[in-house]
């Protein structure tokens, strides 16, 4: 027999967020290397699908830290600042189609 497991409210609010425009993780990985050079550089290369993607994807937006944290550290960035440039894009286009 099986334990049934409650959901956290957040675990729920992700499960329902729009993610129209589709990306698969497979995509979004192929994607995020340029992603990231884009934020670091300050660039408005804003790309839909990858915003949409990592703001419904746990695995995918936790890739996309690690990859803006070491890539950072190769510019003399501060770690929080480049994370903090990736909270303020999906912030800024969060519920967004």
């Amino acid at each position: 027999m099986s334990r049934r497991r409650l959901l956290r409210p957040g675990q729920i609010r992700a499960l329902l967020l729009d993610s129209e425009p589709w990306l698969s993780c497979d995509e979004c990985f192929n994607r995020v290397d340029r992603y990231v050079e884009h934020l670091l550089a300050g660039s408005s290369g804003h790309d839909e699908l990858m915003t949409v993607h990592l703001i419904a994807c746990p695995a995918c937006l936790d890739e996309a830290e690690s990859l803006l944290t070491l890539r950072a550290a190769d510019l003399g960035m501060p770690a929080q600042t480049a994370l903090q440039t990736l909270a303020t894009e999906l912030a800024a286009n969060r519920g967004a189609p």
